[in-house]
């Protein structure tokens, strides 16, 4: 969906299609029929932006087939759909029954995660609306955090290195945003700051989490602005929240309804107790608040007695919208088949139904800060 804010620039929000599982071109263009049209005839939209995943085998099919990007700008294009965003953090199965750490590979060190950037920004260059300023491309902060060392910083710092010469080269701007997150290399703002610092280009930025950023007990206003007295543009913003819990101990039983197989749950109290995943706090007497890294639906409330990090959601973006340029935002809860069998679509029509819901719950959000 376009918004404008006050001084009638467009905001762009759109909804992650890494919540669909698509490893090929014709499981991308289903994807467009069961659940982003449905979407947006839901909100009664006559546009509306997808951030589109695009597995490794996809992005580099259409970067090989200018034929096969053409197709796709018009197939979103007739449905009323588009793209100003691509995520990039995923390589591949990314709703394979366990995903874990494979998340985090390739990781920058590798060609492997170049290669498919590149193909992804060619991409994104096709499909880009001819009226839009630029485009973004959201990756991974760097690796997990382990193994890494001097050597490995450097082999990832020349890769981007590369990426921002290859990306200053294209016919339309395009800019690629580092996503901090719990348990990896670069996790916190400071680390961001500094990791920028280092690969510094006008082609390269951060994407801000707000889950992330209240897994990891920060300040959204003071987060912000560390990045923008540091010259570190804000690139994309995924619009998201985490689950909290005052008393983990008390709420056990409903903790471990969210403690799957698939994805990581990197789990934070507010004392600095680190957890890599949930099932390692829950076998531990550490005490609450806990945050958990797990991106629960934006309109709903998760099952008592947990609650959400709705206030940093709510707290980041007016930070945001007050004190970037940021104009990409990207609602991105891809745990919907991971929901407590309660909390869980039972069908794509629900499914459908729940990510307009959460767009709708965003749109609120953004007009109570006057952007409509």
């Amino acid at each position: 969906m376009r918004l404008r804010d006050a001084d009638g620039t467009t905001v762009h929000l759109a909804y992650c299609t890494n919540v669909h599982a698509a490893e090929d071109f014709d499981g991308v263009l289903s994807q467009l029929d069961r659940f982003a049209v449905p979407v947006r005839e839901r909100l009664g939209a006559d546009l509306l932006g997808l951030g589109l995943w695009l597995a490794a085998p996809v992005a580099r099919a259409l970067a090989e087939q200018p034929e096969l990007r053409r197709r796709l700008r018009t197939e979103l294009s007739v449905r009323g759909l588009e793209t100003v965003t691509l995520n990039g953090f995923p390589y591949r199965a990314f709703q394979a029954p366990v995903v874990k750490h494979e998340v985090y590979l390739p990781d920058w060190t590798d060609p492997r995660r170049l290669r498919y950037t590149l193909d992804l920004a060619l991409v994104l260059g096709e499909l880009l609306p001819d009226d839009a300023a630029r485009g973004s491309i959201s990756t991974l902060p760097l690796a997990w955090r382990e193994p890494w060392d001097k050597a490995r910083f450097g082999a990832a710092r020349a890769q981007l290195g590369e990426l921002a010469a290859a990306l200053a080269r294209g016919e339309r701007p395009i800019r690629v945003a580092l996503e901090p997150e719990p348990g990896c290399v670069v996790e916190s703002t400071d680390q961001a700051v500094a990791a920028m610092s280092a690969v510094a280009s006008e082609h390269l930025g951060v994407c801000v989490d707000l889950a992330h950023l209240a897994c990891g007990w920060e300040d959204p206003a003071d987060a912000v602005a560390k990045l923008k007295s540091a010259g570190v543009p804000v690139v994309k913003v995924q619009v998201s929240q985490a689950l909290e819990v005052e008393d983990p101990q008390a709420a056990r039983q409903v903790l471990a309804a969210y403690a799957e197989p698939r994805f990581l749950h990197q789990t934070r109290s507010s004392a600095g107790e680190r957890f890599d995943d949930l099932p390692q706090a829950l076998a531990s007497d550490a005490p609450g608040p806990w945050r958990i890294h797990f991106h629960a639906p934006l309109h709903a409330a998760a099952l008592d007695p947990l609650r959400t990090s709705s206030g940093v959601l709510r707290e980041g973006l007016a930070a945001l919208l007050t004190n970037s340029d940021c104009d990409h935002f990207e609602v991105e809860t891809y745990t919907w088949d991971v929901l407590p069998p309660a909390a869980r679509p039972t069908d794509d029509a629900g499914l459908a139904d729940g990510i307009a819901a959460e767009l709708a719950f965003a749109r609120d959000q953004f007009a109570a800060l006057g952007v409509q």
